[in-house]
């Protein structure tokens, strides 16, 4: 536990005071962010304010979990170690993808093919070697689809190169669709960064369980785990968290810096690398609700448009609908936070409650 909370500490602290220094960095080189312009309009007075602060989240998340690795008995972790180059990686697709947006000086960034092939290429390198066993202990990921833990659908039925082939493809979809859902969150002054917190915090306490049910040891769960060093993976949560509530101070309304696609794409992208090391993939469902009902609104306004030409709301993703029906941002944002909440205490109850389910 010294661990985890040493992590979200140094994440929170380095978060709190380099998101300044970042500011101002950015507002020098006037690297600013571009508004869509069939946004809200009111949106348009934040044109200008600075953008990729998901820079410092990135980096305050590596110093905290190195900095956990000094204590006593503490080492780096492979499994933990992979989740930060996916969460680095991703997060360099979308420095690329803001940076265009400055350059280009519109709110348009890489084409969506370069997007997605680049998603693609790091999504694909982290699901080999997450499926790659690590010395003599297990893989960190499973080719058996996992809710609460492993379930009995396996894709390797057809044999273990199906199997991997598979896992891939099924890894690459989840670590996309992840990071495309926390960017569509990224809509409104720390809707995504709060989200976010709180959705790693959730997944601190899924590992913490994990930790102390692992097979073989003494724990209080009738069916252990068999999860790649889950205090690892919790300590490396906690350092997200710790990131995002440090960006969080100087990202609320009225926001001084945007994470960007910068730190929408790396977030989400960590979140998926979470459930598959875990074991927890469709419980990630439960835990980032909010970012599934964001994402779902979007979907169901373009699919509903193009088959009938109208619109389901006044405008998506779904907290855009609520601003033009007249609510302030702050209220979305603070009742979103709620739903959030809601959400990632419904996870973890769940899983608590199927651990002691024999």
């Amino acid at each position: 536990m010294v661990n985890i909370l040493f992590a979200a500490g140094i994440a929170l602290i380095v978060s709190w005071i380099g998101t300044p220094l970042l500011i101002r960095f950015l507002v020098k080189h006037e690297f600013g962010q571009f508004i869509r312009q069939d946004g809200p309009t009111s949106h348009h007075i934040k044109r200008g304010t600075p953008t990729m602060g998901g820079i410092v989240i990135i980096i305050a998340t590596m110093l905290g979990y190195f900095g956990s690795t000094l204590l006593p008995n503490s080492a780096p972790r492979a499994s933990s170690m992979l989740i930060l180059a996916l969460m680095a990686g991703l997060g360099f697709v979308g420095f690329l993808d803001d940076f265009l947006k400055i350059r280009r000086q519109r709110s348009t960034g890489l084409r969506p093919t370069w997007k997605f092939l680049g998603q693609g290429a790091v999504g694909i390198a982290f699901a080999t070697l997450a499926i790659t066993p690590f010395g003599s202990g297990p893989a960190l990921a499973s080719t058996k689809l996992s809710a609460l833990r492993d379930t009995g659908f396996d894709l390797a039925f057809a044999g273990r190169a199906t199997g991997i082939v598979l896992f891939i493809i099924w890894a690459n979809f989840l670590i996309t669709a992840w990071s495309n859902a926390v960017n569509l969150t990224d809509g409104l002054d720390g809707l995504a960064t709060g989200a976010s917190a709180m959705a790693f915090g959730a997944y601190v306490l899924v590992a913490w369980w994990q930790f102390n049910n692992l097979c073989g040891s003494q724990g209080f769960a009738r069916r252990c785990f068999s999860i790649h060093y889950p205090l690892d993976l919790g300590v490396v949560a906690a350092a997200i968290a710790g990131a995002c509530l440090g960006f969080l101070w100087w990202n609320a309304s009225p926001a001084r810096i945007f994470m960007g696609d910068t730190g929408s794409l790396a977030l989400g992208g960590a979140f998926a690398g979470l459930s598959i090391a875990t074991h927890t993939e469709f419980l990630a469902v439960i835990i980032g609700g909010l970012f599934v009902l964001i994402t779902l609104s979007d979907v169901i306004q373009i699919g509903y448009f193009k088959l009938t030409g109208r619109r389901v709301f006044k405008m998506a993703p779904l907290h855009h609908h609520f601003e033009l029906s007249g609510w302030g941002e702050v209220t979305i944002v603070i009742r979103f936070w709620l739903i959030a909440i809601v959400f990632g205490a419904a996870g973890v109850g769940l899983f608590y409650g199927g651990s002691l389910v024999a």
